[in-house]
């Protein structure tokens, strides 16, 4: 008998953030307009700021707007918990579009992390969307100094799965180059490209997140392991040393583990990090050897997303690998806590 996909049947939500000015208004104003996006319902905090009075066909609701391509533009009135059961409720009654991916766009001083953990937290909202990726949009021209002086930004760039420079028209060669080298040192995961004028083919903003229990390489890439220009411009793969960063801040570090481990053991140590130091641990994302099956692992500070047992390893590396990006949390304390733990429990 076939069994039912837990993560395949759920609904796909990209969350796109960036600091004030990066161009989160301009990108939207175009994927709105994208015929890509005929199915998209995408979440925003003030419909005014984009100006796609001329696009609307119909107001479906007080919030929810049918654009002309077949896009739903959804307004924030409330908190993003309520909106995002309204939509799945007006959809499964048939009085919107039947969408099947949402597009959620945050303020630039908003922390991404409350967004994330609502979406691991929340049991209802789990069981009908998972979180596909966080999309970061950086600013060229102040870029740099917003790293430097605004947590939020910082926190934005160390959570996203794929980061994006926009106003790069604005800057030299050598001052694109030296934030690209800034971005990747805070998040070396994460692929680096250059976004012109918010142009952009929407499908490049997708599949960025575990969309599937089946092992394979969607799930490396998710994982960290094959994107290019992140873990192989590195000279390796998750799970090897990365070098020091120059940033004490926000520090990204990749443990592996050999033995596998069972889920309480697992699941012990990995809740005494969260008590003692959850604030810190900006992002965790992995796979684990649970007595010999692939568990995927992933979660923000102290929020973990349920975790996803593969049908089958992606490879034939099966050694358990966790990447953590963490604030002043040293790589032989999350060690030695996980020795530790299995220790005890040997």
């Amino acid at each position: 008998m076939r069994t039912r996909d837990p993560v395949a049947g759920r609904l796909p939500v990209t969350l796109i953030t960036g600091f004030l000015g990066s161009g989160k208004t301009t990108l939207l104003r175009e994927l709105l307009r994208h015929p890509a996006m005929n199915r998209v319902a995408v979440v925003i905090n003030e419909v005014g700021e984009i100006g796609i009075d001329n696009d609307l066909v119909t107001m479906v609701s007080e919030n929810v707007s049918l654009l002309a391509n077949g896009c739903l533009c959804c307004v924030v009135r409330t908190d993003l918990q309520e909106t995002l059961r309204e939509l799945f409720g007006q959809r499964r009654a048939g009085e919107i579009i039947d969408f099947d991916r949402v597009v959620i766009e945050t303020t630039g001083l908003a922390d991404p992390a409350p967004i994330v953990q609502t979406l691991a937290s929340d049991t209802m909202l789990g069981a009908h969307y998972r979180l596909d990726g966080v999309v970061t949009l950086v600013d060229a021209v102040n870029g740099s100094g917003q790293l430097t002086s605004q947590p939020e930004a910082h926190k934005q760039v160390a959570l996203a799965d794929r980061l994006f420079i926009t106003k790069t028209d604005l800057v030299d060669t050598a001052q694109l180059e030296a934030l690209s080298t800034e971005l990747r040192a805070l998040n070396p995961r994460a692929a680096i490209d250059v976004l012109r004028d918010g142009r952009i083919d929407p499908a490049e903003l997708t599949n960025l997140g575990l969309s599937s229990a089946k092992g394979g390489e969607s799930t490396l890439r998710f994982l960290g392991e094959l994107e290019t220009g992140s873990a192989e411009a590195d000279g390796g793969y998750l799970g090897q040393r990365l070098p020091a960063r120059h940033d004490p801040r926000v520090q990204t570090m990749s443990l592996r583990f050999e033995r596998p481990f069972s889920w309480e053991t697992f699941s012990a140590a990995l809740d005494m990090l969260i008590n003692l130091r959850g604030p810190d641990l900006l992002r965790v994302k992995g796979i684990v050897n649970v007595d010999g099956a692939a568990v995927v692992v992933q979660g923000v500070q102290h929020v973990m997303h349920p975790p996803v047992t593969l049908d089958r390893w992606p490879s034939d590396d099966t050694d358990t690998r966790i990447v953590f990006i963490t604030r002043g949390i040293a790589e032989t304390a999350i060690r030695g806590l996980f020795d530790a733990v299995t220790a005890m429990r040997s």
